[in-house]
């Protein structure tokens, strides 16, 4: 998981925020404490950002140190474990120096003039002094590489420093490649570990996910072929199945043991569950005195709706109540030559042509959508894409903007929501690859770590913790970082705690817990470093 650039509005009302800051956990040293049939004395970790300690949009230091990994190894220690490494970042600003504008500075809540939260923003308080192109030569134990999907870690030249520019190599592992030819499991089996964890496949379905759909499901029309997909895709679910196994293969090719995380499912991530489907409020002063104006000229065009036999798809806005936006829906037949036919003698010709293109696969959003994170900050704003193309149309500049209305008068494009459809192709991926997941767990006798049952549990109620929750709110719940995607370190405490479950069930090590209520959830000082 990775995401970038992301800006959000006061439209998400954080209010009151409780937040702590990180600080040492104390264990409990009390009892004796075993490997059981594990030995742990060279952990290795695989994965992605969430193995990496990716947080707040960025890769950082503290969060690297937070990393369920990192927080693992040290309980480890009590039963034999050695000494766990990471490719630490150069700061806590996180981003590139050589690329910061594709990898920018994490994120940092935002304050207004009487203190109190707006939002997150992207950090300006110190610039990027990590430089992806300087090696460390050396290895790692935590071999998390965000933006990694399942194939990737097995792909040579993924940290050739050459290929960053064109998307074919991943400036996170050309930090520590060992050669610009090198795959992150050879890297990793190179270190002959003794145990390893293994959590991937969240960006085989996570990047379509977070960018609204935009991509191929390479399960509907079956795709085999990596090299020919895209960044947003669904890796094919047979894909997957054979890359996994490849790599479990490789980490027990010497009798090391491990435990294998699965994915959960998108209704668990509050990029997926923050902004609501009816966000639009008479309340607002910029949209509530225009709602008579705007249901006028939709009647014309629920009219025709009715005309071409599609009346579900009116659009209607509330004077009382909140209003759901409107959205282009892909999977609805598109009624474009229907609706310029039906409203050509009102509007005439060109602004009937106009008009069937704009709504022609329109509707109001139900609850049955997801809106995403980043819809926030466009939802009730003017596109400027769209105003300069109907001007260019031949508007005038007044019509061009009452056309132009991201979610009011012009349909949310696509990369801002999930349509059930593109929900179903995503948890049917999830759900063949958590079975692939599962399934090597149980053949190759690993332990098994069911994550999507612990974050599915933070989202549905939360999870208690010594003297509160953590759920999967926004911000409030403690669960995950100021991107929405990421897991605080109090999340990945929670973690820590569900693998060592997993671990004692599978090979009855003993090890000491940790105390999630411990660790931090997001930071409130815009001081990072």
């Amino acid at each position: 998981m990775m995401r970038k650039n992301i800006k959000y509005l006061a439209i998400l009302a954080l209010g009151i925020i409780a937040c702590e800051p990180e600080f040492d956990n104390p264990i409990d040293e009390a009892g004796t404490y075993t490997s059981g049939e594990a030995d742990f004395s060279n952990y290795v970790a695989l994965g992605n950002s969430l193995t990496a300690g990716f947080a707040d949009g960025a890769l950082y230091i503290t969060g690297q140190e937070n990393s369920y990994p990192n927080i693992l190894s040290k309980q480890f220690v009590f039963a034999g474990g050695g000494d766990f490494t990471q490719p630490l970042m150069s700061d806590n600003t996180g981003g590139f120096s050589n690329d910061p504008v594709t990898f920018p500075p994490r994120f940092v809540l935002v304050f207004d003039a009487d203190g109190k939260p707006v939002g997150p923003a992207t950090y300006t308080g110190a610039v990027p002094s990590t430089d992806f192109t300087n090696n460390l030569a050396s290895s790692f134990n935590n071999m998390g590489v965000p933006g990694a999907k399942s194939f990737h870690l097995a792909a040579p030249g993924y940290g050739n420093v050459a290929g960053v520019s064109s998307g074919s190599a991943n400036p996170y592992f050309a930090r520590f490649a060992s050669s610009a030819t090198a795959t992150v499991v050879g890297d990793a089996v190179a270190q002959n570990p003794t145990f390893f964890s293994l959590w991937i496949g969240n960006n085989d379905i996570l990047s379509y996910a977070t960018s609204g759909g935009v991509g191929a499901d390479n399960n509907e029309v079956p795709n085999t072929d990596p090299s020919t997909y895209g960044p947003n895709d669904i890796t094919n679910t047979t894909v997957f199945a054979g890359v996994y196994s490849q790599l479990i293969d490789a980490l027990t090719a010497k009798g090391a043991k491990g435990v294998l995380l699965n994915l959960p499912s998108v209704t668990s991530i509050p990029f997926f569950t923050t902004v609501p489907y009816a966000p639009l409020s008479p309340l607002n002063p910029d949209f509530g005195p225009q709602i008579p104006t705007l249901n006028a000229t939709y009647a014309g065009l629920n009219l025709a709706f009715a005309g071409i036999g599609v009346p579900e798809r009116a659009i209607e806005f509330s004077t009382t109540g909140a209003s759901a936006v409107v959205i282009k829906d892909e999977s609805l037949d598109n009624k474009t030559a229907q609706l310029t036919a039906a409203l050509t003698p009102t509007f005439g010709a060109a602004k009937a042509a106009l008009f069937g293109a704009q709504y022609g696969q329109a509707r109001q959003a139900t609850a049955e959508d997801l809106l995403v994170l980043t819809s926030s900050s466009i939802i009730g704003k003017l596109n400027e894409a769209r105003f300069a193309e109907l001007v260019g149309l031949g508007l005038s500049q007044e019509e061009a903007g009452q056309l132009a209305v991201n979610g009011v008068s012009f349909p949310l494009e696509d990369k801002y929501v999930l349509i059930p459809a593109e929900q179903t192709a995503i948890e049917n991926a999830r759900t063949g690859f958590n079975a692939t997941i599962a399934g090597l767990a149980t053949a190759k006798g690993l332990a098994f770590y069911d994550a999507a049952a612990d974050l599915a549990q933070a989202a549905n109620g939360g999870i208690p913790i010594d003297g509160g929750m953590i759920t999967s709110e926004f911000v409030r719940g403690g669960g995950f970082s100021l991107d929405g995607v990421h897991p605080t370190p109090r999340a990945h405490a929670l973690i820590t705690n569900g693998v060592l479950d997993a671990i004692k069930a599978t090979y009855g090590a003993n090890l000491p817990r940790v105390n999630p209520a411990d660790y931090g959830t997001v930071t409130l000082s815009n001081d990072v470093n």
